[in-house]
């Protein structure tokens, strides 16, 4: 099963709260914003690495007041080293829902589990491929013969990484694969030799860059480094649900897609300071990158961030491509099946938002 690890995380809810019958107004009703928290559904979503930068429109979303705002009672909660993963968890029932990469979706189908997407939140991976300033990598080309860090193996940045490497013909014989984690287990990596290269986010890239450790061999982290490598929009970051689950509480469901909607309409809106300075202190400034460092991450990478929660036409067809390539059988699943624009299409109209992406063909 894909993984996408995420190492010494801060949890900012339980899992042990059960789940509220679904109650309040309707489909995007904000009335529960002056209710009181009780009265409202309850949701549960563990995010696959709630403080990476790739993941922060879960938890901007609560800052900001807006799942409450939008009428829902919402428990974050985030993976834990040596623990189950986001999308496992959601798909086993332990959560309602999972904060984590729409490519799941694919790999669940393909072994007969109906998980769909909800809504998109980013269109590029978000990771960059960062390489040791001695070692000799500046395209996947050169990952030949040199051992290249993963967050784990059989993870979402493993099989990115094995993608990438075929765009330049190589399969994973042609290089060593190392599970590294994140954050400070990443940088030891690098720092220590057992790594080439590791694929990351922000802050971690932020981090190896301003220590002078490595330098960005593959750009992912946007639009256009993931189109240049990829060759289209990669959509990444999103919300996952059992289709069965999304079928009994589609009020919740509705609900949590309005705040993210607005989230990202306001992530937009707003410069990267803005975004950090709403966002808890111990995600933005740790004993691996400053505040300014993690700043100047996010002007550079915001614009893998969607402002209106539609999948991007084109999106999943190279996500198909690239699970083709890794061996996943897609031959039972269909791209229409693996997500919905629903959602996301009511929330912009609630708010009279104008959207802006161009919508893959599922649900128009």
């Amino acid at each position: 099963m894909i993984k996408h690890k995420i190492y010494a995380v801060a949890a900012t809810g339980a899992l042990a709260l059960s789940l509220a019958a679904c109650g309040g107004g309707g489909a995007g009703s904000s009335n529960g914003a002056n209710a009181g928290s009780a009265s409202l559904p309850t949701v549960k979503m563990m995010v696959g690495g709630i403080d990476k930068q790739i993941y922060l429109p879960y938890e901007l979303a609560q800052q900001l007041g807006f799942y409450k705002k939008y009428g829902v009672n919402m428990q974050l909660s985030t993976e834990q080293q040596g623990g189950v993963g986001a999308e496992d968890a959601m798909a086993s029932g332990q959560v309602d829902m999972a904060g984590a990469w729409y490519v799941h979706t694919v790999d669940f189908q393909s072994k007969g589990k109906d998980v769909i997407n909800l809504v998109q939140l980013s269109g590029a991976p978000g990771e960059r491929i960062m390489c040791g300033t001695d070692s000799g990598v500046h395209s996947p080309a050169d990952f030949k013969g040199k051992t290249m860090g993963v967050t784990d193996l059989g993870s979402g940045t493993d099989e990115l990484t094995q993608f990438v490497a075929s765009t330049a013909g190589l399969t994973k014989k042609d290089y060593h694969t190392l599970a590294v984690g994140a954050g400070a287990t990443a940088i030891a990596a690098i720092q220590r030799k057992s790594a080439d290269c590791v694929m990351t986010t922000q802050p971690t890239v932020g981090a190896l860059t301003s220590k002078k450790l490595a330098y960005t061999a593959v750009d992912l982290a946007t639009a256009d480094g993931a189109t240049k490598t990829l060759g289209g929009d990669w959509p990444a970051a999103g919300v996952l649900a059992n289709a069965s689950w999304v079928k009994s509480h589609e009020d919740a469901a509705q609900k949590v897609v309005d705040a993210l909607v607005a989230t990202m309409h306001w992530i937009n809106t707003h410069t990267a300071t803005d975004i950090a300075n709403k966002l808890p202190s111990s995600y933005v400034e740790n004993s691996t990158i400053s505040k300014d460092q993690y700043i100047a991450g996010l002007t550079t990478d915001k614009g893998q961030f969607l402002p209106d929660g539609i999948m991007p036409a084109g999106g999943p067809k190279v996500i198909f491509a690239m699970e083709k390539g890794n061996g996943v059988d897609t031959s039972k699943v269909t791209i229409a099946g693996t997500f919905t624009n629903k959602y996301a299409l009511a929330a912009n109209k609630l708010e009279g938002f104008t959207t802006t992406t161009t919508p893959a063909g599922a649900d128009g």
